[in-house]
């Protein structure tokens, strides 16, 4: 799958190719730099790309076309069997509406749920993503809760209507650390426990490390690389993946200066033919800069690095 968007008389494309699966129950990570299509990707899988944007190739929800489905039939997916959490719940939550209307509407509109049953579920729904007392809260709005909360009445909007995957754009970007972390245990607790799907899209790689079955890592609008998190996280394959784990403080390791990936991280449009990783690359040959790698399997990988095969990498040591 592919997405433009037009630049002028130009297009510039932001998603370049990506190969992605989820399967049911599943947890998958997207992880990236700022600017590496991760988000874009989520949206595109909803329709919710830019005016004007192209997007080619093939999304496929249980053997649907998403790209070829009249809008009646994407509103019924979003508002049924995927769904989306949002990294800044502020953005997404109507100010002037309380959060019980929030949480109740959907329930309400999309599944027939009569209001006074859809009231009591509300309230459940916020026990179950550790907010108490909930009969205050729903009569609250949105500036009356920390972002914190605010985020978990995301995760419960999301919820409420039982959708069969849920795309999690960054949800504990704007908390703080404790807080990110009972966020996302609440998440993935319920995710196991309903038996969802999830697309965790984040540039932390130990968070998706915790949380996901599998890690793909996203460069330049292509992932490069696509593992079980255990073993993405003990034996990288791409040079890339490599740079991103030397590149995270310990508390085993002291150290004056983290070592960091030259250069810049560039975009989809702004990489030539070949490999877009090359010019940062320390294990790069001339070739690379002209062929784009192709993705291969290696020990149970996938990798999109011509020399995934000769290169010994690690998590704590580059060779």
């Amino acid at each position: 799958m592919s997405v433009a968007v037009r630049a002028g008389r130009s297009w510039r494309t932001l998603v370049d190719g990506v190969d992605l699966a989820i399967g049911g129950g599943e947890a998958v990570g997207l992880v990236g730099e700022s600017g590496s299509g991760k988000s874009m990707t989520a949206r595109a899988l909803l329709g919710l790309t830019p005016p004007g944007a192209r997007v080619t190739g093939d999304i496929a929800f249980d053997s649907d076309q998403v790209t070829t489905m009249n809008r009646r039939a994407l509103r019924e997916l979003r508002a049924r069997r995927v769904a989306m959490v949002f990294q800044d719940p502020r953005a997404h939550i109507n100010p002037v509406r309380s959060v019980g209307d929030f949480l109740t509407e959907a329930m309400i509109a999309n599944l027939g749920v009569a209001a006074a049953e859809a009231h009591a579920r509300a309230v459940r729904l916020l026990a179950d993503v550790g907010i108490p007392d909930g009969e205050r809260r729903l009569r609250q709005y949105p500036h009356e809760l920390s972002g914190g909360l605010l985020q978990r009445v995301m995760i419960a909007s999301v919820l409420a209507v039982e959708p069969d995957l849920v795309l999690a754009d960054e949800p504990t970007t704007a908390l703080d650390v404790t807080t990110q972390s009972e966020v996302m245990a609440i998440l993935d607790e319920l995710r196991r426990e309903r038996g969802m799907a999830m697309l965790l899209i984040t540039h932390d790689l130990a968070l998706a490390a915790a949380t996901c079955d599998r890690i793909s890592v996203m460069y330049a609008g292509r992932i490069v690389e696509t593992q079980p998190s255990t073993t993405l996280t003990a034996t990288p394959r791409h040079p890339y993946t490599s740079g991103l784990m030397l590149s995270r403080p310990s508390i085993d390791t002291v150290a004056d200066r983290l070592p960091v990936i030259p250069g810049r991280p560039v975009a989809a449009f702004e990489s030539g033919e070949g490999c877009a990783f090359e010019p940062r690359c320390g294990h790069a040959k001339p070739h690379c800069r002209d062929l784009r790698p192709p993705v291969q399997d290696v020990e149970g990988a996938r990798v999109a690095c011509v020399r995934a095969g000769e290169l010994t990498l690690r998590g704590d040591v580059d060779v």
